[in-house]
């Protein structure tokens, strides 16, 4: 017999789902919200701890059935809803018919776990989501080990960069910390350090970028900190020939990410 829909917004585990739109709260109770269904499918794989899935059943296509019969496999619990309460913890207008509660992984720099010779991705003073996403989803698709978020003015596991990610930061290794700190982390492993700066001398196309390595990017509004200078790092430019004097920061990890995997090759495993 299926469950009635829950319809109030003053529901208290409605109320407790939405409270974590607020980073506050995520940060207090440690989990957040994915929205969507090929991000839950992606969390899933990933082997992410999803705790709760509500579903607006009128919305749900065959491929988000599925996803929320193994989350529920996997413990979940599953909560059928009204429509306007889904929209009430929704992001963004993919009508999917489902968003789930998932613990947020551990981000501290000592759990992270790097090959030999890793291809890292720092990110100092990011505040906004969707770049934060489109990074992350191009770390994805180029084979970098990790993202670091460095003094990160928003948290990686804000919903909406979960959603600009299509899912993958639950696929790629990721911490936060202080730039100092993640600065003097990846100094101590001998990963060496290539930040790009407008003004440097070298063109990014003139970097070694294979073995230990970390690409540093600031935000477009700040740029980088004095943490990143100094005779341990190594800056870059990408030519910028018009008006403009950066581009986005999604753009520019892409760019160096790609040129990266040109330089160290595509593994012979990759599809």
């Amino acid at each position: 017999m299926t469950e009635p829909a829950i319809s109030s917004t003053k529901n208290p585990r409605i109320r407790a789902a939405a409270g974590l739109r607020d980073r506050r709260e995520r940060d207090a109770a440690g989990l957040t919200l994915v929205d969507g269904v090929r991000e839950l499918v992606r969390a899933l794989a990933c082997g992410a701890v999803v705790v709760d899935v509500f579903v607006d059943e009128a919305r749900l296509g065959y491929e988000g059935a599925g996803a929320v019969g193994e989350a529920r496999r996997r413990g979940a619990a599953v909560m059928p809803v009204s429509g306007p309460v889904l929209d009430r913890l929704a992001y963004g207008d993919r009508a999917e018919g489902l968003v789930a509660v998932v613990r947020i992984p551990g981000l501290s720099l000592a759990g992270l776990r790097l090959p030999d010779d890793p291809l890292v991705v720092v990110l100092e003073g990011l505040e906004k989501p969707g770049n934060l996403g489109a990074v992350l989803r191009t770390a994805d698709a180029a084979g970098a080990d990790a993202v670091i978020a460095a003094d990160p003015r928003t948290d990686l596991f804000n919903p909406n960069a979960i959603r600009a990610s299509l899912g993958t930061i639950f696929a790629v290794p990721v911490a936060a910390g202080s730039g100092v700190a993640v600065r003097d982390h990846l100094a101590e492993r001998g990963i060496r350090l290539l930040v790009a700066r407008v003004d440097a001398d070298a063109a990014y196309t003139d970097a070694d970028l294979r073995g230990a390595v970390a690409i540093v990017l600031g935000s477009e509004a700040h740029g980088l900190t004095d943490a990143w200078s100094g005779s341990s790092v190594v800056p870059v430019r990408l030519p910028m020939l018009g008006v403009g004097d950066s581009l986005n920061v999604s753009i520019a990890a892409a760019v160096l990410l790609y040129e990266a995997r040109r330089q160290r090759g595509t593994p012979p495993d990759a599809g």
